[in-house]
Parts: structure tokens; sequence; C-alpha cells
């Protein structure tokens, strides 16, 4: 098993979500369940201003002011699209969110990843508490952080907590540190070349391909801010921006009948849920950019902190295979969903530890190998065990992606 740094798990510090019912939901018995589980001496106020007053205090720090310039493609040379790298016919993915909490847990997952030795990694959002400078350098950039980088490149996509900085830190810190190899183009224009340049990430979305599969990462994090306190009661719509339309329709053309690669979308927040609120605006839109040329799609996202995988389900017209792998670094949830559902397909509800009536689930991450027309995903957890997996094949002729296991 791979290595981790040693961390004491007083360090585990559960802070909630955007939500701020979550927060005052859990405060009184976590609170008082886990003083029984750290070390003698450890101070009540440490606690309470780490487990209670944390996410407050570095909201208020950091919240006000006007937010970081949105970023967008294409720029000058630069598309946002960009061709996997394959090796062996093969390409390797390893997809993580709301990992980047620089805890035991995270780090244990990071570490994990790290020995599959992915071609890309991803983070799909929420690097906590609200993406300020400091939690961006420890979970990202510092040579003790624990970020899997992948072979070939790692991306990044915001949620509501890098908003909570306004985006300053994680448009000028970490998207300069993401990016990937991109092929260059031959001579003769005919295939790319073995050589390659680095593409830095410059913008909060992007897509990556190749002749069976897309991977296209949305940017929902932007707009889930808009007043502040208001926005923690009732977050905004995150909608995509008119910029991240325009770069769907006229750099990804969704709508082409002859382009029937399959489709996974990425994003943060989710277009559906039975847990939560969902944000199902970002599918109404995208549905309206296929056009007649309608097909099912692969959409996975993060925010809730658990593992769930949804039956088919249309969102807006748009029909989603929806999968949740917001368990990264997170102390997971592992509550039933808040309606009656035959639609869950699979939930982790594996209960790692109790904190009295209080179960805390598995941190995990999902694990995408691309082999030609045929993709597998598993869903492994801290301890590096598949807890579930699954098998589908793009069919080129129809553009229907089928689940074959």
């Amino acid at each position: 098993m791979p290595d981790t740094p040693k961390r004491d798990l007083k360090e585990y510090v559960d802070v909630g979500h955007s939500e701020l019912e979550n927060h005052l939901r859990t405060q009184n018995a976590q609170f008082q369940s886990a003083l029984e589980e750290v070390e003698a001496g450890r101070k009540l106020t440490d606690f309470l201003w780490l487990n209670v007053f944390g996410f407050a205090y570095h909201y208020l720090k950091s919240r006000f002011g006007p937010r970081h310039p949105y970023q967008y493609y294409p720029t000058s040379d630069d598309t946002g699209v960009y061709r996997m790298k394959v090796e062996n016919e093969t390409t390797q993915i390893a997809l993580l969110s709301d990992w980047a909490s620089d805890t035991p847990e995270s780090d244990r997952v990071g570490a994990v990843v790290a020995f599959h030795k992915p071609d890309y990694s991803i983070h799909l959002g929420d690097i906590y508490f609200v993406g300020a400078p400091s939690e961006v350098h420890d979970n990202f950039i510092s040579p003790k952080a624990s970020w899997p980088r992948g072979k070939w490149g790692s991306l990044a996509l915001a949620g509501n907590h890098e908003m909570y900085s306004n985006g300053a830190a994680f448009y000028k810190m970490l998207l300069p540190t993401m990016g990937v190899h991109e092929a260059n183009a031959a001579s003769d224009g005919s295939k790319p070349s073995d050589a390659s340049v680095i593409r830095e990430q410059k913008a909060g979305f992007f897509c990556l391909e190749n002749d069976y599969w897309r991977v296209i990462g949305l940017d929902t994090g932007y707009t889930s801010v808009e007043r502040p306190f208001v926005e923690i009661l009732s977050p905004p719509d995150c909608h995509l921006r008119k910029e991240q339309v325009k770069w769907l329709k006229n750099q990804l053309h969704l709508d082409n009948p002859d382009d029937r690669r399959g489709i996974i979308f990425l994003s943060h927040h989710p277009p559906f849920s039975d847990f939560r609120k969902s944000f199902p605006r970002p599918a109404r839109q995208i549905r309206q950019l296929f056009g007649d040329f309608l097909r099912p799609v692969l959409w996975i996202w993060g925010h809730e902190h658990r593992l769930v995988g949804y039956r088919e389900r249309k969102v807006g017209g748009l029909p989603i295979h929806g999968r949740c792998i917001g368990h990264g670094g997170m102390p997971v949830e592992i509550d039933a969903p808040r309606v009656d559902s035959d639609s869950i397909l699979f939930y982790d509800q594996r209960r790692r530890k109790s904190i009295r009536r209080i179960g805390v689930g598995y941190n995990g991450f999902a694990w995408l190998k691309f082999e030609q027309e045929n993709l597998s995903i598993e869903y492994r957890d801290v301890e590096d065990k598949v807890v579930t997996g699954e098998s589908w094949r793009i069919n080129l002729q129809s553009g229907l992606i089928d689940k074959i296991d």
C-alpha cells in the first residue's frame, strides 16, 4: 500500500458544506463526540474554533470584494480542447472531487491515486475552507502537497468554495500549475507527432478527447456565488456563463450529427440529486446545444460528500447517467435519500467509523480507463478497494452509449 504523510486524526475536521444548515445540523453531536477522540489536553476552544467557527472565519475574511475576472477559451493560441495521450491503446484518468481538505484522508486518497500512476488527474472542485492562497498552496503546490499529478497533465474545476474567496487563488495560483501535454501537429498536418508542448490551463472548463470519447469539464463554480450570506442559504443556479456556452457551441459542435463520440460531462454541482438541492440549469442549457442530435450522456459531479450512481434520468430533456463522487477528502455522508426513489443504482453507505450515532463513510475517487470504444470506471476507496465498477461502450454508428455489465 502507498505511504502517506503522517497526521493526527484530530486534523480531520468536518467543516460541513456550502449550505449553512449542514454546519448547524451536525454541530452539537459531532462536536461533543469528536472531543472524545482527540488527545487529552486539546483545548475545547481550539477544536471549537476549527470545527464550528472555521468556515465562518474564513468566509468573512475572504468573501468580500469583486470576483476575479472570468477567464475563458478560446485565447489567442488555445481553444481549451486537447487530444488525450494514448499508450498501449489506453488512457487512464483519475477523478477526485471535494478532495482538497488537507486532511489525513485526502493525503491517503492522493497517495492511492499516485500509486496507480494516472495519465491525467482532474479535481472537480472545492478547496476548503474557501480556496484561499494558503489552502491552494497546501493542497496542490507545496512540496508536501498530496495532489496526484497525472503523467500527461492535471486539470481543475472550481466549486463554490473556491469562489468564497472570489476565485482569486484559483485563477492566479492553481490554474498556472495545471495543464496538459498536447501533441504537436506533424509538419505535413496529417497526424500528431510524439513531441508535445505543455498547455497551461487558462479557464475553469476544458475538453479532453480521442477518436471515441470526449471528457468535457464544465464551470458551474463561477456562478455559484452572488450575494454574501444569502448565497449560502439560497445558492444561485450555477448557470453556464455566455462565454462558456459560446465555447461549447463553436468549439465542440455538440449538434454535429457526424460526430458521434461518447460524451462525459464533469462539473462540481449536480444537475439532479435525491439528497440535496440540485442545479438543473446547466443541463437545460446544454440540451439546447444538442439540437436535434440528442443522445444520452454520462455526467459526473461532486458537491455532495458521498458516492452515488443513478439510473438514467432526464433533466430539461437531456438523458443523463449521473454519478456523484464528492467523497474525495471531506467526511463522507451516508444518510438515506430525502425521498423514496428507485433511481439509485449504487450508493456506498458503508460505515467507516461512528461518532456516537453519526456514521462517517469511506473517502475515494473514480478511475476511468479508455480503450478505444470501451470505457471502464472503477470507484475505489481510501483503502484502494474497488467499491463498484461499470463498463460502457460507445456505438459510433448511433452515438449511443451502452452499459455492458
